[in-house]
C-alpha cells in the first residue's frame, strides 16, 4: 500500500528549495535557457522509464544520464563552483550572526567602510565623464581576475581611485578590484558577458561589469564615459542610470543585506 507521511513532505519542500537555488544561481549566471533545457528532459526520462515503462527509449536515457552529468560538470564547472561557495558563505548564515549582532556592530561599520570613498570617485567620475569599472569581491575570490592585471594593494582612497581611472593613466581601460578593504589590483580583465539583453548602447564596461556579477557574486560599479551614467552590476543584473544620491544607499544596502566585505 503506498504511504505518504512526514518523510515524503520533508523529502518534497527539500527537492523543491534545491530546484529554486538552482534555478536562480542560473538565471544569475544567464544560463537558465539551459535549466530549462536539463529539466525537460529530466521529465521525459521520468515519464519513460518510471510512469509508462518504456523499456527502450528508458534504457537509452538511462544511459545518456549518466554521461550526460559528468557532460554538465565539465561545461559547468564555474557555476557549479558558485554554487557550493554560495551554499557555504557566511551569508547563508546570517541568522546565527544577529543572535551577535551587537558584538559585530564595529566589524559591519568596517566592513562598509569601502562605500563613501567609492561613492565620492563615481560621482567627480560622473562629472567629468571620466570612464571606470570598479569591482568589489565578496565571498567568492577575485583573485584570479586580479592576476590579470597590476597589483595595487593600497588603501581606498577616492583620489587614489580618480588618478587611476584618469583618460591618460595606462590602468584606466581595465577593472579596479577591491577585496579586503583594500584597492588590490587595476587594469584588470574581467570575463564579457553576451547576454542579448542588454542595450546596444552599452560598452564593453557595461558588458564586463555584467560578465562578473554573472561568473561571480561580485559587485561591479560602472561610470560611462560617453554620457556620465552610473551602472550597478549585481546578482547578475545591471541597473542603468543610478542616480549620485541612489549610489550611497543601494551600495549600503547590498553590503548590509549580503555581508559584503
Amino acid at each position: 500500500m503506498f504511504s505518504f507521511g512526514i518523510k515524503d513532505i520533508v523529502d518534497i519542500i527539500l527537492f523543491a528549495v534545491l530546484l529554486f537555488y538552482v534555478y536562480r544561481l542560473m538565471k544569475e549566471s544567464g544560463t537558465i535557457n539551459i535549466f530549462y533545457g536539463v529539466l525537460s528532459f529530466i521529465v521525459v526520462w521520468v515519464l519513460a522509464s518510471e510512469i509508462f515503462d518504456m523499456r527502450l527509449i528508458g534504457t537509452i536515457l538511462d544511459r545518456f544520464m549518466a554521461i550526460g552529468l559528468i557532460i554538465l560538470v565539465i561545461l559547468f564547472q564555474e557555476p557549479i563552483k558558485r554554487f557550493l561557495v554560495e551554499l557555504g558563505s557566511h551569508r547563508r548564515w546570517q541568522f546565527l550572526r544577529k543572535l551577535f549582532r551587537h558584538h559585530h556592530a564595529e566589524m559591519d561599520a568596517a566592513a562598509l567602510s569601502w562605500v563613501m570613498p567609492v561613492v565620492y570617485a563615481c560621482m567627480s567620475m560622473s562629472k567629468s565623464k571620466t570612464g571606470a569599472l570598479i569591482v568589489i569581491e565578496r565571498s567568492i575570490t577575485l583573485e584570479p581576475y586580479a592576476k590579470s592585471g597590476d597589483v595595487i594593494d593600497a588603501n581606498i582612497n577616492t583620489r587614489l581611485i580618480e588618478n587611476i581611472f584618469f583618460k591618460n593613466s595606462p590602468l584606466h581601460d581595465g577593472a579596479m578590484i577591491i577585496a579586503n578593504n583594500r584597492i588590490e589590483a587595476a587594469g584588470c580583465i574581467l570575463p564579457v558577458s553576451h547576454d542579448s539583453d542588454v542595450p546596444r548602447s552599452l560598452g564593453l564596461r557595461h558588458r564586463s561589469a555584467l560578465g562578473i556579477a554573472q561568473a561571480t557574486d561580485a559587485v561591479a560599479v560602472v561610470v560611462s564615459e560617453e554620457t556620465g551614467n552610473i551602472s550597478i552590476a549585481h546578482r547578475g543584473k545591471l541597473t542603468t542610470r543610478v542616480s549620485t544620491t541612489e549610489l550611497e544607499p543601494r551600495l549600503n544596502a547590498i553590503g548590509m543585506m549580503t555581508g559584503l566585505r
